[in-house]
């Protein structure tokens, strides 16, 4: 698998030319990732979260290269696979495979979306395409969740990648 929307949509940030290597940056829903978009553990075992932690983020970063970055996502997609394998109970194709995981790997998962899937539900793009898409409490769909929404689902129930931002 490529996993090609979840690497289109959570890219590689290099934001700061002044550091060597790879610097994390924070998602819409504040958390800092780095990486693939890995999330960071704060201290305090839970998400690293909000512009204000951005000092505590680039000194817990351990991804300073496109090989750590990779070896790290394979780690982290693992979980996420499992999920899959747990939740759904038809038989999924790569495509699908790939989409759902980019779902999962975006927000953690939705049983809703387990449940559409497992019914194979009509209703499955639209409520892929119109949920999830917000961040940080805000009730804005933000144009970049919106797009990936929308990739994941074509992805799902087309086999086609094709991105929308």
């Amino acid at each position: 698998m490529k996993f090609q929307i979840i690497k289109h949509y959570e890219g590689l940030h290099d934001g700061d030319l002044k550091q060597i290597g790879l610097q994390p940056k924070m998602c819409p829903a504040g958390v800092w990732t780095e990486g693939w978009g890995s999330a960071m553990i704060g201290l305090n075992g839970k998400f690293l979260k909000g512009a204000a932690n951005k000092a505590t983020a680039f000194k817990l970063a351990k991804v300073k290269t496109i090989e750590q970055a990779d070896a790290l996502f394979l780690v982290d997609i693992r979980s996420t696979l499992l999920i899959i394998r747990r939740k759904i109970t038809v038989t999924l194709n790569e495509s699908q495979t790939e989409a759902l995981a980019s779902f999962i790997y975006n927000t953690g998962g939705s049983s809703t979306l387990y449940r559409l899937i497992n019914t194979k539900s009509p209703a499955l793009f639209d409520w892929w395409c119109s949920h999830y898409v917000t961040g940080q409490g805000s009730k804005k769909p933000l144009r970049g969740l919106v797009a990936r929404r929308r990739s994941e689902a074509t992805q799902f129930t087309t086999g086609k990648v094709q991105f929308f931002n």
